[in-house]
């Protein structure tokens, strides 16, 4: 079992919902990055989704956005994050870690190559949000390597396509709670907890919420029907601006510790 069956696996064994905190990497500050990932797994994370920096961010909202442009300003790119990942490694060799971004930071580097350097990294999964199923032959290297593909579906997404992904789906299925960007507060947990319930009857894969989650009771709101809640875009605002690694400590603490309790009295 790759470390996301495994994990899943446990949360399911035990009752939980795992939570999976969103981070851009190299933000707010490239030289804590490390000190950052052990700090969401010590304030409860199950997983890790880390955002690899892109220039031109699609599905992302203003907060992500100017969090990748940070980044990116400071020289982060996947060369940085696949080292960050294999630093954390070192002390950490159970927490999954998956690479959210966008296929063109995985084509310049080179399918064959990237993959071979992700896993030896200690890269899980990869969620390239341009990269559909219908395009994920591309996509053969990496799995073939040992990542795990992880597909994205939305309330917009015809019936006989989501038979698709549900088949399809590997690690988690990401269920996007409303037709939208990151950062967005459209959540309405009413519209959302059948269609979540259905797909969760027929994919091969644990489904996860995300995008509109933003504090303890909406996580929570959740937890009542997916397998895991995906926080982002409240967690990047809450970072921006931290210059060390204690702080950045002291403030992921703040914001997911509550998170964590409600998740868990569910």
């Amino acid at each position: 079992m790759s470390r996301i069956d495994r994990r899943f696996a446990a949360l399911k064994a035990t009752h939980r919902t795992g939570l999976i905190p969103f981070v851009t990497a190299g933000d707010p500050s490239p030289q804590h990055m490390v000190a950052l990932m052990h700090a969401l797994v010590d304030a409860g994370a199950d997983l890790i989704e880390l955002g690899v920096p892109f220039s031109d961010p699609m599905a992302d909202g203003p907060v992500i956005q100017h969090a990748s442009e940070r980044a990116i300003a400071k020289g982060v790119g996947l060369n940085e994050v696949l080292a960050w990942v294999a630093a954390f490694r070192q002390l950490d060799t159970d927490t999954p870690i998956v690479l959210m971004g966008y296929l063109n930071s995985v084509e310049i580097h080179g399918y064959a190559r990237f993959a071979q350097e992700a896993v030896q990294a200690g890269v899980d999964g990869l969620l390239l949000v341009d990269c559909p199923l219908e395009e994920s032959a591309v996509l053969r290297p990496l799995r073939d390597a040992g990542l795990q593909q992880i597909l994205l579906a939305a309330p917009t997404t015809a019936p006989a396509r989501m038979a698709q992904l549900c088949g399809s789906a590997e690690g988690f299925l990401y269920y996007v709670s409303f037709a939208g960007i990151t950062g967005a507060a459209h959540l309405s947990t009413g519209d959302i907890a059948a269609r979540v319930a259905d797909i969760r009857a027929h994919a091969k894969a644990p489904v996860a919420v995300g995008f509109g989650i933003r504090d303890a009771a909406s996580a929570k709101a959740i937890a009542g029907f997916a397998d895991a809640v995906v926080i982002g875009s409240a967690l990047v605002e809450r970072l921006a601006g931290a210059t060390d690694a204690e702080e950045i400590a002291v403030r992921v603490r703040a914001f997911l510790t509550p998170i964590r309790t409600a998740l868990d009295a569910h």
